[in-house]
């Protein structure tokens, strides 16, 4: 099985690695990254509404923001969870799988706009950039498995993100203890509060124009953790978040580290909310994903204990005007 090499100077998960010679910016550290072209998912700021004759401009743009990635998107295959919840996800295995070995699974959780029941809308802007982990994989010959679930409304409640790795659990051959978990902004947030709500679960967690709280973040401390935001984000501050309990990316890179946590943070100075055709982009980022590994035993997902977090009615008030 062929292998992805992390930059020179990786260490593991606790002492995450960072890229050569980064930028110190008002005291943060703010990792420059390649841009790349490829079909992008546009997000909507804050009381954002397009023009009626803006729209075929828009589209057109889209369409040709760059070429198409590696990964036809009819090649995920179309599930649905053998549960009551019935959640509709989309999946896809890569080759290199040689000796019947468990594989890590990459689960990645959209933004809005994406919302709905369709199995179709969170794979829109190749996935909002996120399927370049997969290419990544397919280029170096790296078995794993990607998921894509949708939400149908525009908060990740944990055990929703449960109950999809649940299924997936029981479909395919994955490794227990490599399982990671990535999404943009509300999917951002989604990512924290299900790694708040079951910590020891997840092998690394990279969200991407997020927000949470900082009550909780002491039980992920030592969660490996790669960030990603815009400086200029338009929709969700980096450093206020939405103006409320929940705070923006820096900010919560700032109360990881002041608890004793080592999370990997990329900041990008003249970017606002979409900066994720640049993130996932990232040529570190998928070795980084995969060289992390649960330090203790896997959670067992058909019986996980009861939720820690529960505030579906709060998240939703936050993300109104979103």
């Amino acid at each position: 099985m062929a292998k992805l090499s992390a930059p020179a100077g990786s260490v593991n998960a606790r002492e995450p690695a960072r890229s050569p010679a980064p930028r110190n910016a008002g005291g943060r550290t703010v990792e420059s990254q390649p841009a790349r072209s490829y079909p992008v998912r546009f997000a909507r700021p804050k009381g954002f509404r397009l023009r009626p004759l803006l729209l075929p401009l828009v589209v057109l743009i889209a369409a040709l923001a760059g070429p198409a990635g590696a990964v036809e998107l009819r090649a995920l295959g179309k599930y649905h969870t053998r549960d009551a919840a019935h959640v509709p996800y989309r999946a896809i295995v890569t080759r290199g799988r040689e000796h019947g070995e468990r594989l890590p699974l990459v689960v990645f959780l959209h933004g809005d706009w994406q919302d709905g029941n369709n199995n179709e809308a969170q794979l829109a802007g190749y996935g909002n950039g996120s399927l370049e982990l997969v290419d990544t994989a397919i280029r170096g010959s790296v078995p794993l498995v990607y998921v894509a679930p949708q939400v149908d409304k525009p908060y990740w409640p944990p055990k929703r993100v449960a109950a999809v790795i649940r299924d997936v659990l029981a479909r395919f051959p994955i490794d227990p203890k490599r399982i990671y978990l990535t999404g943009i902004s509300d999917g951002g947030t989604g990512v924290w509060d299900t790694l708040k709500t079951w910590p020891a679960c997840f092998a690394a967690g990279v969200p991407m124009s997020g927000m949470t709280e900082i009550a909780g973040l002491a039980s992920i401390r030592d969660v490996p953790e790669w960030i990603f935001h815009g400086a200029k984000d338009n929709d969700t501050d980096v450093e206020k978040g939405d103006n409320g309990a929940m705070v923006g990316s820096r900010a919560v890179v700032r109360a990881l580290r002041a608890m004793g946590g080592t999370p990997r943070y990329t900041e990008y100075p003249n970017e606002m909310h979409v900066i994720w055709q640049h993130a996932y982009a990232t040529e570190a980022l998928l070795p980084w994903i995969l060289e992390q590994r649960l330090p203790g035993p896997p959670c067992d997902f058909a019986h996980l204990p009861q939720a820690g977090i529960a505030r579906p009615a709060i998240a939703a008030k936050s993300r109104q005007n979103r």
